[in-house]
Formats: C-alpha cells, sequence, structure tokens
C-alpha cells in the first residue's frame, strides 16, 4: 500500500521514522512519500530494497542520522534543504523538510504565512499526483487540518497520528476532526477521557517515546565512553536543550549561556561543563553567536547526540515539548525553560486551558518538575534549581519517583509497532 505521511516539526520527524518501520515491518511492500526529517528519511533509505521485513525495533535519533549520512549522498537531504520543484519521481521519499516549515507561535507563523500557505498548496498536488491509499498526519495542527479537509474531501482515507492538542487550546478544531478524520490515534493517557467526552472514537496503544528511549543507544553506553567518543574530558555536565525551532533557539541561548555562566563561577561547579544538543536540521549557524571565547572552555555543542547528552547529564535544562518528556524516561532531573515572542505569550495565556506546558506533568496532573515561563525564565532561577536538583538528594529522589509514575502511565513497550498494526488493519477493512 502507498502511505503519504506528514511531519512538520522535529518530534514528529522522530514519532514518523519509528512509525515508518513498524509499516515496513507489517507490509513488506509498502511505498512511503512523506514531510519530515533525516530520521524519517534515514528510515527509508534503510528499508528501500528490502525484500523482507525487520522486527520493528525503535529507531533511535543517532541510528537514524548516520543512516541517513550514509545511505544518501545526496546535500539537500542530509542538510535538510528540499528543492522548491520537487516532485512525485523523487528518490528518497522526502517531499519538504520540516525545517521548512517548523513555526510555533501566532506572530511568528503570521510572519510566515506565505510560505505556509505554498506548501499546502504544493502538497495537495503532491497527494493527488501520487494517489496514496492513506495519509497519516502527525501534529502540526495548523498545516494539517487542512490536507485533512482537502484529503477527506478528494477520497483518501486520513489517519491521525499524534492527536492535535485540542485539549490545551483551539478546542473549535474537535468539530474538524470528528468531519475530515476517519481514525485518530492518542498517545498519552489522559488524551482517553478527553475524547471519550468528545463523542470521538481513537485507538491507543501507549506513547512510542517508551521505546525510543528504552532502546537506544545511549542506555548502554556509559558516560566515560561517550565522553571519550565526542573528545570530551570526562566528568559531569549540565544538559541543555534551547528547542528545536530558529526562534526558540535565538530566546533560549542568550539565557541558557549566562546560566552556564553563573554555574562555571561557583566554586563547586568550575569542573562541570555544559552540554548543548544541537537540534536536528540545525546548524553551527543557530548557535555560534553565543559561543564565545570566554564560554568555549566549558560550554560546548554536540550535534545528532540528545539522547546520550540528556542519559548521561547531572541535571537538565529543557525548551518544553517532547524533550520534557524525554529526559523523564531517561532519569535525568530537570528545569523546564521556555520564552517566546511577547505577543505571541499574551494571546497564548489567554486561549490556553492547561495548568502546564510539559507533557510529563501534564501526565501525572502535576508538578512534576518546576516550569519557568517567559520572565520567569531567567539564569538566576536556572541555577537556583539546577542547584537545588544536584545538591538536595531528597529533591532528586522525590523527582525520580514522579519520573517512575509518568512511565507507568504511559504503558508497556511496542507502541509504534502497534499503531502501524492497527493502521494496516484499518485499510484493510
Amino acid at each position: 500500500m502507498k502511505y503519504y505521511i506528514i511531519a512538520g516539526e522535529a518530534s514528529g520527524d522522530l514519532h514518523g521514522s519509528n512509525l515508518m518501520k513498524g509499516i515496513y515491518a507489517e507490509d513488506t511492500q509498502a511505498d512511503i512519500r512523506f514531510w519530515g526529517g533525516d530520521l524519517m528519511a534515514g528510515v527509508w533509505n534503510t528499508f528501500q530494497d528490502r525484500a523482507t521485513p525487520l522486527a520493528a525495533e525503535v529507531v533511535s535519533e543517532e541510528q537514524t542520522a548516520q543512516w541517513a549520512f550514509a545511505a544518501n549522498s545526496k546535500d539537500e537531504v542530509v542538510e535538510g534543504v528540499v528543492l522548491e520543484g520537487a516532485s512525485c519521481d523523487r528518490p528518497d521519499g522526502l517531499v519538504r523538510h520540516y525545517k521548512e516549515g517548523a513555526v510555533m507561535g501566532f506572530v511568528e507563523v503570521l510572519a510566515k504565512a506565505g510560505k505556509l500557505l505554498k506548501n499546502v498548496k504544493f502538497c495537495k498536488e503532491d497527494i493527488k499526483a501520487w494517489n496514496p491509499d492513506v495519509v497519516i498526519l502527525i501534529d502540526y495542527p495548523g498545516f494539517n487540518f487542512k490536507i485533512a479537509e482537502f484529503a477527506h474531501k478528494a477520497g483518501y482515507k486520513v489517519f491521525y497520528y499524534i492527536a492535535p492538542k485540542v485539549w490545551a487550546s483551539r478546542e473549535g478544531r474537535i468539530k474538524k476532526l470528528k468531519k475530515y478524520v476517519d481514525r485518530l490515534f492518542i498517545v498519552f493517557p489522559f488524551e482517553k477521557p478527553y475524547f471519550d467526552s468528545k463523542g470521538i472514537e481513537y485507538i491507543y496503544k501507549g506513547n512510542p517515546l517508551v521505546d525510543a528511549v528504552d532502546n537506544s543507544p545511549a542506555m548502554s553506553q556509559t558516560r566515560k565512553e561517550f565522553m571519550k567518543e565526542n573528545g570530551l574530558q570526562d566528568g559531569p555536565f549540565i544538559a541543555m536543550l534551547a528547542g528545536s525551532r530558529k526562534g526558540e533557539i535565538s530566546t533560549m541561548m542568550p539565557v541558557l549561556t549566562e546560566f552556564a555562566a553563573k554555574m562555571h563561577a561557583l566554586p563547586q561547579y568550575k569542573d562541570f561543563q555544559f552540554l548543548i544538543a544541537g537540534a536536528p536540521a540545525r546548524s553551527m549557524a543557530d548557535y555560534e553567536k553565543w559561543l564565545t571565547p570566554e564560554n568555549s572552555s566549558y560550554v560546548k555543542i554536540l550535534f545528532g547526540k540528545t539522547q546520550p547528552i540528556i542519559r548521561h547529564a547531572e541535571a537538565a535544562v529543557v525548551n518544553s515539548g517532547t524533550a520534557s518528556l524525554e529526559t523523564a524516561l531517561f532519569g535525568t532531573p530537570q528545569v523546564v525553560g521556555y520564552i517566546t515572542n511577547p505577543i505571541t505569550y499574551w494571546i497564548a495565556k489567554r486561549i490556553i486551558k492547561i495548568r502546564f506546558i510539559s507533557l510529563g506533568n501534564l501526565i501525572v496532573n502535576r508538578l512534576a518538575f518546576k516550569e519557568f515561563i517567559q520572565d520567569d525564565c531567567n539564569a538566576d532561577a536556572l541555577v537556583a534549581e539546577i542547584r537545588d536538583l544536584i545538591e538536595n538528594k531528597e529533591r532528586r529522589s522525590a523527582m525520580l519517583a514522579e519520573y517512575a509514575e509518568i512511565r507507568s502511565l504511559l504503558g508497556g513497550t511496542g507502541a509504534s509497532s502497534e499503531v502501524a498494526r492497527a493502521m494496516i488493519k484499518e485499510l484493510k477493512k
């Protein structure tokens, strides 16, 4: 069968890559065309010309990044640049890289509205030309709801995977879910009662991030091995994740580097390193403005190493999103920091209905780890919180206990494989 998958950001690329592997394992004749990133491209390249499926183990960030580089020599895929004239006979299956359209916020979306609308138009034309058996949408609601309406009206099956967060804001989109989506697939336990109350049928198989973490090479690698592999002096370090979008990076990096400087100035932390996890599809140019001769001895940036950085850190400062849940599953104490455009923040405060911005906190419905948002997200606040997480053993143990509950609530393993199997079953009805 032919599958057209649309993922519009880094987290969608991760989930999409693992879903693709599950599909390839279940459907040996699967033909997949997609909007995504290097992780999805890596899986696509790995499974081409495969006569028999492999077991649908979950693909790690590092594995798929390596596959993308090894299996595809075309710079436009590896670097995340997709030609405007991409067509149906494109040999790698990648239509658009999420880097071209990954925008979050109200003001930010308006600034790129023209390009986004062009991408919508192109996507509709591409779907019609390729004529898939199903269109699979992964989160990214601003774009994907437009495609859902088009695809449904054009007679294509529409599956929505990683449900749009209508429970957080813009609940009016529920009507579109009911009208244009044939089957909804959800990944959080708290979504079940919500969608039940709205009369929307769904399929829940657990959260794929559990497998992504448990099967990560980082779980079997020691910190010493990781530091040696990356030319770093062995010793404790703090992870810093600034987000995956360019706008997030530009707002968080000044705070993170100031935080690192203040921590480094403390005698008990002078030997600590501060490792920045370079976001997928971003380059050094997005970060180098804040990497100076003054902080070069203790602030380092690594690309394609997000999971081992999280896994081996003493603690982490995380821009919210999937990364905060990933950090919880790896068992690394964290604080979430998030800054956005002031106008976007003002609007968001008035329409967002949830108590927390972090998935882990939403899952247990309490503050398992602190969130510093907008003006509260400053270097001094981050220093105080990270110090407490490192120095206060009782506080650290309490957070790890919260993590255990988060993991328990997310369910067991094999979510990506089970979802792929369920999708294929739905298509055969």
